[in-house]
């Protein structure tokens, strides 16, 4: 006999490792969006001439990078929320397979939204 969902150690282990791949989602993202920022700021650096002082302004690349780490710490926490609601709904035998995960289709929508935008950038600053 199949034993119930929430008695399975596997199905708790999937869950973990569902919630691992969430949190190294979110450190990529961290990650690129660090080095995008820093990137605009050393492209910024390579033009400039020494004599010359410019103000700081925040260019594209600094608001994307700032808004890519934003979106790295949202699905971090996500992560841990959700995970800590898919274990509770585990142990009192409430979790229902086969559900959306309402999380990435947002994190899908953000992300195609922020690489559409900054293609358009690219195309259009030429």
């Amino acid at each position: 006999m199949k034993p119930a969902a929430e008695q399975d150690p596997r199905v708790y282990f999937a869950a973990e490792r569902t919630f691992l791949a969430w949190i190294r989602t979110g450190l990529g993202l961290m990650g690129v969006g660090f080095a995008v920022a820093r990137f605009g700021l050393f492209l910024r650096e390579m033009g400039e001439k020494p004599a010359r002082v410019t103000a700081h302004t925040m260019s594209l690349s600094v608001i994307s990078g700032v808004a890519l780490v934003v979106i790295g710490v949202a699905v971090n926490v996500n992560a841990l929320v959700r995970h800590v609601m898919v274990v509770r709904e585990l142990r009192s035998g409430q979790w229902v397979p086969g559900q959306i995960s309402k999380s990435a289709v947002v994190l899908a929508v953000l992300l195609a939204t922020l690489g559409i935008g900054m293609a358009l950038y690219l195309l259009l600053m030429r």
